[in-house]
C-alpha cells in the first residue's frame, strides 16, 4: 500500500495499518519503511478478532509452501522481516470500507504470503 498511496488518496481514500506489534514495533516500522500513511497498534488482537482475521500455527507458517514463493519474490525486491511482535503467526487482511459504514472490499489472507491484488484495492476505492 505504501507505493499505491498517493494514487489511493488522490482518489480520496485515507490509508491506515493496523500493526501486530506494540507502538515500538510500528515506530521502527513505520521509519524503516517510509510508511507515509497512519499505522496503528493491535497488541492485544481486538482488531484482528473482530474482523476474523486468521492465525496460523507456527509450523504452517515455516512449512507452507504457498508462502514460499512470496518470500522469495519479498526478499528479491528488498523486503526484509522486521523484529517480530508478539503475534508473528497472525495472517492480515486488506479491507475497503466508506463513505460510511459500507464494506467495499475485503481480502482475508490465508496464508502469509497471500495479500490483496492491489488492482482490486484501487478498483474498489475507485468504484
Amino acid at each position: 500500500m505504501r507505493d499505491a498511496y498517493h494514487d489511493l488518496e488522490a482518489q480520496g481514500a485515507a490509508v491506515v495499518a493496523v500493526g501486530t506489534g506494540n507502538r515500538a514495533y510500528a515506530a521502527a516500522f513505520v521509519a524503516d519503511e517510509r510508511i507515509p500513511f497512519p499505522v496503528l497498534v493491535d497488541d492485544d488482537a481486538a482488531a484482528a478478532h473482530a474482523a476474523g482475521v486468521a492465525r496460523v500455527g507456527m509450523a504452517r507458517l515455516l512449512t507452507d509452501r504457498r508462502s514460499w514463493a512470496g518470500t522469495r519474490r519479498a526478499r528479491a525486491a528488498g523486503h526484509r522481516v522486521h523484529k517480530a511482535g508478539r503475534r508473528v503467526t497472525q495472517l492480515g487482511a486488506t479491507f475497503v470500507i466508506g463513505p460510511g459504514p459500507e464494506l467495499r472490499y475485503a481480502h482475508v489472507d490465508e496464508h502469509s504470503a497471500d495479500h490483496a491484488a492491489l488492482e482490486e484495492v484501487l478498483a474498489a476505492v475507485a468504484a
